[in-house]
Formats: structure tokens, C-alpha cells, sequence
């Protein structure tokens, strides 16, 4: 069966741009991992217009943030991508400016912000799938960081849920950008609807992208 088109999929009546770790800790100046926010410059401008876009359109801005208190109650060590975490010199507080949502994508009082102490992603065991649910949300369109880990595990995690996908490829990033563009084309294209930022707004604005007409 094919899939909707974008503008019915993407209807702001029921759908969420949900971030995923787009924070001053993870992708902004405070970066733990600088490589990693080198590279998603780009994106974190694509996925402010998508912001701004959205709440002009009437769809829910959900912010999913990580943190790590200074115990580390509550947060994996089942990983080495965890212990990379823990050894940083960037701390991930609760509360702190780390993990606050970068200036450019607001966050604006209308945008909701969750933020979790475990897991790999945004919705295993989190409050983001009930939330959604009381918001009538049937559609995820998934940002933010990264393709390697929590995107992938988000995506999935939506798919198994029940809900739509949309995924723009230029509102996610990972690393190397070769590696990124490879999951999206021979992983997650099976499982969400991939899209760009400008045909997503375009959607919302109810006129084609004039660079994708179709």
C-alpha cells in the first residue's frame, strides 16, 4: 500500500516535530562531542526553520534532551557510549545550560520539553509516547541527533508504535556524513517517509517546493 502524500501525512492536526538531543551539550557551543557538532551545523539551522515552521502551521515542537546527574543515578553504563559520556569533561546536569535546547530552535512557550536520565533514545520508557497520544499526535516527524544511535532507535521505536514517520535527511546528522546518508537510504527509508525541511514546510505553507515540485 503506498503511503500518503507528504502534505496528508504531515497534517498539523496530528502530527509532532519531535528533536532529539538538539542541546547546547550535545550539538551546541558546550558540545561533549565536538565532532559530532561540527558537523551538524546545517542541520541545526534546517531544523529551526522546521520549528518555526511548524508552530506557524498549528503542529506540536516536542524537545527530548538527555541528561546525567552527577551521581549518575538513573543512567546507563551498559555501554561504551556511556562511559564515553561519563568521562566527558562536558557534564550533562540536570538543569544546566547543557542541557538546555540551543538558541536557534527557541525553545518557544508553546514547545514541550522532556528530558531523561537513561536509555538511548527519546521514547523507550520515557513520557514521549503517552504525550503524544494526548495530543492526538499519529505522525513523528524525527530531527536532531544522531543517525548512529537515538534517531535510528527513535525511528524504530515510533514504527513499532504505530506511528507514521517522516524524517527529513537534512534535520538529522551522524557521523561520518557517508556512513548518515547510507542508514537513511538502506534502513530507515524502510521504515519512514524521507523528506527534506523545505518539502515538509512546503506542505504546511499548502504550495509545492518549487526545487521538488512533484
Amino acid at each position: 500500500m503506498p503511503a500518503p502524500p507528504l502534505a496528508e501525512l504531515v497534517d498539523p492536526a496530528h502530527t509532532a516535530v519531535v528533536t532529539s538531543e538538539v542541546q547546547n551539550g550535545v550539538v551546541g557551543a558546550r558540545s561533549a562531542l565536538p565532532v559530532l557538532a561540527d558537523a551538524a551545523r546545517p542541520m541545526v539551522i534546517k531544523v529551526g526553520e522546521l520549528c518555526a515552521a511548524a508552530r506557524a502551521a498549528g503542529a506540536h515542537v516536542i524537545h527530548a534532551t538527555g541528561a546525567r546527574r552527577a551521581d549518575g543515578a538513573g543512567s546507563n553504563t551498559n555501554a561504551r557510549l556511556f562511559l564515553g559520556v561519563r568521562r566527558s569533561p562536558v557534564a550533562l546536569l540536570p538543569g544546566s545550560v547543557e542541557v538546555d535546547v540551543v538558541p536557534e530552535l527557541g525553545p518557544e512557550p508553546s514547545d514541550l520539553v522532556l528530558s531523561r536520565l537513561h536509555g538511548l533514545n527519546p521514547m523507550a520508557g520515557t513520557d514521549l509516547d503517552p504525550i503524544l497520544r494526548n495530543l492526538g499526535v499519529t505522525t513523528i516527524v524525527v530531527t536532531g541527533v544522531s543517525v548512529n544511535v537515538a534517531v535510528t532507535n527513535l525511528v524504530m521505536d515510533a514504527v513499532n508504535l504505530g506511528y507514521q514517520v517522516v524524517l527529513p535527511r537534512d534535520g538529522v546528522c551522524g557521523i561520518p556524513a557517508e556512513y548518515a546518508e547510507s542508514v537513511i537510504d538502506n534502513t530507515l527509508a524502510l521504515l519512514a517517509t524521507i523528506t527534506t525541511v523545505d518539502d515538509i514546510t512546503a506542505a504546511w505553507a499548502g504550495q509545492p517546493n518549487p526545487e521538488n515540485p512533484a
